[in-house]
Formats: structure tokens, sequence, C-alpha cells
């Protein structure tokens, strides 16, 4: 199966990449895609997001999907 990562802002020049695609065995997670060591760097905190709506860790990806890794955001 083939996800589509997007990091964002910062994580663009902390992650070497503004879009990859990648090869997964099926099933996989959010949380499985993070293990990867090309992510390693990424801060605990990071936003995710799966087909532009936030998504949780344990969210099971499918074929297609596109992941975003975002910084969070603060604003006063």
């Amino acid at each position: 199966m083939k996800i589509q990562l997007r990091a964002f802002a910062r994580y663009r020049d902390l992650l070497g990449f503004e879009t990859l695609q990648w090869d997964f065995p099926e099933p996989t997670t959010l949380a499985d895609l993070l293990l990867n060591p090309q992510l390693a760097a990424l801060p605990k905190e990071a936003l995710l997001a799966v087909n532009q709506s936030f998504a949780a860790k344990e969210t099971i990806l499918a074929d297609g999907d596109e992941v975003a890794l975002m910084p969070p955001v603060s604003g006063g």
C-alpha cells in the first residue's frame, strides 16, 4: 500500500522532505509509520492528520492515504 507523507513548516527542514511516498505492508497504523527511522527526528508533540483530518496514532491507514506532519501551533 502507498502512503503519501507531507511535512509542513519547520518539519520540512527537520525531516528533509516536503512530500514523500512510501510503500507499507497492510495494515499499518500511524504509530507503525512513526517507527520508521527516517521520522526519528519528528518531535512527539507533532500534529498528525490523515486525509486532512486530525488523527490519533492508532488510526489505521489505507492505500492512497495522505498523512500530514505538522508542528503544534499557538496563538494569542
